[in-house]
């Protein structure tokens, strides 16, 4: 006879299913995520505040106001002393003798199932949070990614999630550390979905934001409920104003690609001087504080500096001075591997360049346009947006950290053009670039960079033939009596590649006895033929067999010799795509097992 469940295990089973839905588990866990990461926020100015204040004298995030009133030994001492103890300290404990960021962060989510080290994260924090209190000019916002991240990651492992849940834990820690960091939780969540987590699942869209009000709620709690920035009330002048914002984002893109290059060329030339890597800071914290005597407002994470354009408080040529000083500031501090992130050296810069243009169009239409405050509000975001590559999340973070609604278009606008125009003369966001240097290509995800890592001297074969350029009709005929290929390559004198031949091409004159005479290889070939090199990746292989339309290609030695080394069929490069994608399916199965098994 069979029993009638009671109304307690009724309970108990609708309890098991609730506890066992994954959406339900990260809920749960994004609001530990959030509040814990918020609380590390805290900390982590807290720790910056009592560095700046042991070397500076003063905890405040007025910087360059009080530094300005400091004798010149104490500016260039401090960063120049603090960067040998963060090289010290980056040289013996840190991984890669290097400090961890948001670049970190994208490779974990792309290649390593979300996982990061919290250990390295804590060590990072202090090396980020110590750079910034000696002066370093980077910012704060960056580091509170990768620790947020990290602690999402220990979670995850915590509580044996399977990759795709472990991804989902770490976009919620980098949304909370945002939302903390700005006190913008609707940025935060953006800029996880965006740049971390690469899409806007509704699956992964609930616990980040969670996960990021969870963050905003415990900032707030403790700072109060105000923006990073105090911003005067705006207004746009009259309708042919927003021609000016095409213009700023113009302006800004030359300044994002100004800003991206000079931090390309200070690493390259720091790694060029293979100077050790623990006195690298030192002399970047020298330099810096050079830079700091004439403009003081360099100098650490740059809110004040920022603060004061926003209000018009400089001047147009300082404005565009300190353009030029703070890009090149915070490249010396990148390149001499100071802790830090490039969240606020790129709205200082974006602000600084808004500012005066701002400046220059009040000159030109007095009364009829917006305050120079305004412009440099919308710079701030047209300058960011392509240097993190992020542009809708930049767009809500000038939102949140302004409040103005009205500006909402104007950033549209700019930000829209100086992120075009910065993709087509830089190609990459700074994260994208950090990664590139270290081989690495992540703009597709994992199964993006198998197939990147993949190349065509891996797949081509030297199963081909070859006929020569003044090869007769007869001759022809003689190599394909023999011959199991249906494509040949025409070489010249020196082997380099003429043309390619295939049987289709050849059928119509190979067999009339009158053309032996009259008709070369040369005259039948298809002349300039798609081509490949053994360097090129499979990605690009099959991009360019597709738009050839050809079944193989040659591959040649280089454009100047030309000369062919083997084939690729497409059939041969169509496998080692299935193959990459079986791998990384196979990597993911195995992270989801092992995870199950801790």
């Amino acid at each position: 006879m069979r029993k009638h469940a009671t109304g307690l295990e009724h309970a108990t089973l609708g309890w098991r299913r609730f506890s066992r839905n994954d959406q339900v588990i990260l809920a749960i866990l994004a609001v530990v995520i959030g509040t814990v990461v918020a609380l590390g926020a805290i900390g982590f100015r807290e720790i910056l505040g009592l560095v700046q204040e042991i070397g500076f004298g003063f905890s405040t995030e007025d910087v360059f106001t009080r530094v300005a009133d400091l004798p010149w030994w104490q500016i260039l001492l401090v960063p120049t002393v603090g960067g040998l103890l963060v090289g010290i300290f980056i040289y013996r404990f840190m991984p890669g003798r290097r400090p961890q960021g948001v670049a970190d962060v994208i490779e974990a989510g792309a290649l390593h199932g979300g996982r990061l080290s919290f250990n390295t994260a804590l060590k990072g924090a202090l090396v980020n949070s110590a750079s910034l209190g000696f002066g370093a000019s980077t910012g704060r916002e960056g580091p509170m990614v990768h620790l947020g991240g990290a602690f999402a990651s220990y979670i995850a492992r915590r509580a044996h999630l399977n990759p795709s849940l472990a991804l989902t834990l770490l976009g919620c820690g980098v949304a909370a550390g945002v939302a903390a960091s700005f006190n913008a939780p609707i940025a935060g969540v953006f800029f996880a979905l965006e740049v971390v987590i690469g899409h806007y699942a509704l699956h992964a869209f609930a616990p980040v934001v969670i996960a990021a009000v969870a963050g905003t709620v415990v900032s707030r709690l403790y700072y109060g409920p105000f923006p990073a920035f105090t911003v005067p009330e705006y207004s746009i002048g009259s309708p042919f104003e927003y021609f000016g914002f095409f213009a700023l984002g113009l302006i800004a893109a030359g300044v994002a690609v100004f800003f991206l290059r000079t931090v390309a060329a200070v690493e390259a030339i720091a790694e060029k001087s293979n100077a050790p890597v623990w006195i690298r800071p030192a002399v970047a914290g020298f330099l810096v504080g050079l830079i700091a005597l004439a403009f003081p407002q360099v100098l650490g994470v740059g809110y004040e500096a920022t603060d004061t354009a926003l209000q018009g408080g400089f001047g147009l040529w300082l404005l565009v001075g300190l353009v030029i000083a703070k890009t090149v500031a915070t490249a010396i501090s990148f390149g001499g591997r100071f802790g830090g992130g490039v969240f606020s050296p790129s709205l200082v810069v974006g602000a600084m360049a808004g500012g005066a243009m701002g400046m220059v169009m009040s000159g030109l239409f007095p009364g009829a346009v917006s305050e120079p405050g305004f412009y440099a509000m919308i710079g701030m975001g047209a300058v960011a947006a392509p240097v993190l590559g992020a542009p809708m999340s930049t767009i809500l973070i000038v939102f949140e950290l302004t409040g103005e609604v009205s500006l909402m278009v104007a950033a549209m606008i700019a930000i829209v053009v100086s992120s075009v125009i910065t993709q087509h003369f830089f190609g990459k966001s700074f994260f994208h670039w950090q990664l590139q240097k270290r081989g690495l290509n992540l703009r597709g995800g994992r199964i993006e960079h198998l197939l990147k890592s993949k190349h065509v001297a891996d797949i081509m074969t030297q199963d081909f033939d070859t006929i020569p350029e003044g090869a007769t009709i007869e001759q022809i005929r003689s190599i394909l009596e023999s011959s199991s290929h249906g494509d040949f390559f025409v070489v010249g004198r020196d082997g380099e590649l003429v043309g390619t031949i295939t049987f289709a091409d050849i059928k119509a004159v190979a067999f009339d006895p009158t053309l032996n005479q009259l008709v070369n290889a040369r005259d039948i070939a298809r002349l300039h033929p798609a081509v490949l090199r053994p360097g090129d990746d499979l990605e690009n292989a099959l991009k360019v067999m597709d738009g050839s339309g050809e079944g193989s290609l040659p591959v040649v030695e280089d454009d100047q010799t030309m000369r062919v080394l083997g084939i690729v069929q497409h059939r041969d490069a169509l496998v080692a795509y299935n193959r990459a994608l079986m791998q990384a399916r196979e990597e993911e199965h195995d992270e989801g097992h092992r995870y199950r098994r801790r």
